[in-house]
């Protein structure tokens, strides 16, 4: 799980990233609203931590450009000093998801970000380890997947990638938000590994109109997987 990390005093921002390192997630920060929109536009996150007072461009401006630019609703949480009411009403207002005030508590944020998460993706329905999307089920146990109740033989990284894919259907995913959601954090990786493995899932999978799945390349981004039935 990738969360962006937009806070300009250091050691806030490094409480915040070891906090959230002890949840298992990656995090990535920014020390001003610019270097965050920069970074937005190349790459993809989960979660958004957000401060409200920001150099160049303030928490307000970022949350702006997120909901006028990007093509998924990214969750983003306003983290700030600033308590009263009207504000809270602006924030949620004009696209926050959440909003938590300083000083913060490790337990409270930790848990609103797992509930925003659970709210904004939807708890999947898990049955027997089992996940299905229309003519594809995944075998979270035996970590086999079927189409149309057919087997298909994946090596382990083509079955999390996939799985991964079609978790995030609609989203344009970044190369280094799949490399490290599949491979690790510190995998020592290139791209062509994960363009090899996009590859074969395709042929694999026989994803296009045809089958009610298309799997698209981004240039200069990444991938997005998508419905196209109905």
């Amino acid at each position: 799980m990738r969360i962006a990390i937009v806070e300009d005093d250091p050691v806030q921002a490094a409480l915040l990233k070891l906090w959230l390192v002890e949840e298992a997630f990656d995090c990535h920060l920014f020390e001003d609203g610019e270097k965050a929109i920069k970074a937005l536009q190349k790459d993809s996150y989960d979660l958004i931590l957000l401060d409200w007072y920001l150099p160049k461009f303030n928490g307000a401006e970022v949350l702006a450009w997120i909901r006028d630019n990007l093509d998924w609703k990214i969750p983003v949480i306003f983290v700030t000093q600033r308590d009263c009411e009207d504000d809270l009403a602006y924030a949620l207002e004009h696209g926050a998801d959440d909003y938590v005030t300083k000083p913060l508590k490790p337990v409270v944020l930790k848990a609103r970000i797992h509930a925003l998460l659970r709210r904004v993706r939807g708890v999947q329905k898990n049955t027997n380890n089992s996940q299905k999307f229309d003519r594809f089920r995944f075998d979270t146990q035996s970590n086999q997947l079927y189409v149309d109740d057919a087997p298909v033989t994946l090596t382990q990284k083509e079955f999390e990638l996939a799985l991964f894919m079609f978790r995030n259907s609609g989203r344009l995913l970044s190369r280094s938000h799949l490399l490290e959601s599949v491979w690790g954090h510190s995998a020592d990786l290139n791209t062509r590994t994960l363009d090899t493995h996009i590859s074969r899932l395709r042929k694999k999978l026989n994803l296009g109109e045809d089958t009610g799945w298309r799997l698209s390349s981004i240039y200069h981004h990444g991938y997005r997987l998508e419905s196209v039935t109905g």
